[in-house]
């Protein structure tokens, strides 16, 4: 259960603040709703309380996974470098559906190593913002520096 003013991860959305708990009939049933505004695009959704597992809602992750993320994203080996762009896209996209923060930095990693060898699709590129926007938010609130701070550090693991 979240409480109103949590900050929580919507897969595929990325962070987002619950802003209420709201009880609304629907077809004649009492349904409760979280009512979660997404940070990066300031869209409001609702989702049912007892779908929570179902759309992946999750926590924050905490301060020990933010150094786990690192280590994957210091970690070159990229995994399906030989798939085509297309396979390699839709592998891509499922991945950042889970919502996973490590699935997610696997992603960031493959693609700006791609990118070091060769020239990205515009899907790539699509997928290397979202994938990147999805992280350092994530990244930002649980180790609590600000946002650019997170950047440096991409850009500084990637520049070698």
């Amino acid at each position: 259960m979240f409480r109103n003013g949590e900050k929580v991860v919507y897969p595929g959305h990325g962070v987002g603040l619950i802003e209420g708990i709201q009880a609304r009939s629907i077809s004649g049933v009492q349904c409760k709703f979280y009512m979660l505004r997404i940070l990066e695009s300031e869209m409001t959704i609702m989702i049912p309380t007892e779908n929570v597992t179902t759309v992946g809602l999750r926590p924050i992750i905490s301060k020990d996974m933010v150094s786990k993320v690192y280590r994957i994203l210091r970690t070159k080996k990229v995994e399906g470098d030989q798939q085509t762009w297309n396979r390699r896209y839709r592998d891509y996209t499922e991945r950042i559906k889970t919502g996973s923060v490590i699935e997610i930095a696997k992603v960031l990693r493959d693609l700006l190593v791609l990118k070091a060898d060769k020239e990205l699709s515009f899907g790539e590129r699509k997928m290397l913002d979202t994938a990147r926007n999805l992280l350092v938010k994530e990244l930002a609130l649980a180790s609590a520096h600000p946002e650019e701070k997170i950047l440096d550090d991409l850009k500084s693991i990637f520049s070698h």
